[in-house]
């Protein structure tokens, strides 16, 4: 019988416990943190099992890579928006004021 690999999410968990430590080690912000980038490459897994070629980490931080960057995407163009609205409202002529000046 031939020696098996461990699957792509046994060689997950296997990374993520070997990082115990190092979480422990860490503020509680940023044991939040990882754990939130960790739990984003879980998202990847399926891909991550095509990706022989790497090791399990290499594909973990490529995941956690993807996932950052989408968050940058998603906030870059929410930024836009909110400048292209700030821009429109600040070209637009104010309503001219009553003349006689009196409140009502």
């Amino acid at each position: 019988m031939g020696r098996t690999l461990p699957s792509i999410t046994q060689a997950f968990l296997q990374e993520q416990q070997s990082l115990a430590k190092f979480r422990r080690a860490l503020r509680l912000e940023d044991q939040r943190a990882l754990d939130d980038i960790l739990a984003s490459s879980r998202q990847h897994l399926a891909a991550a099992a095509y990706a022989s070629h790497l090791l399990p980490f290499e594909v973990m931080l490529l995941a956690m890579l993807v996932e950052e960057h989408k968050q940058v995407m998603r906030l870059r163009s929410r930024v836009e928006t909110l400048l292209s609205a700030q821009e429109k409202a600040s070209s637009t002529p104010a309503a001219p004021e009553d003349a006689s000046g009196s409140e009502k």
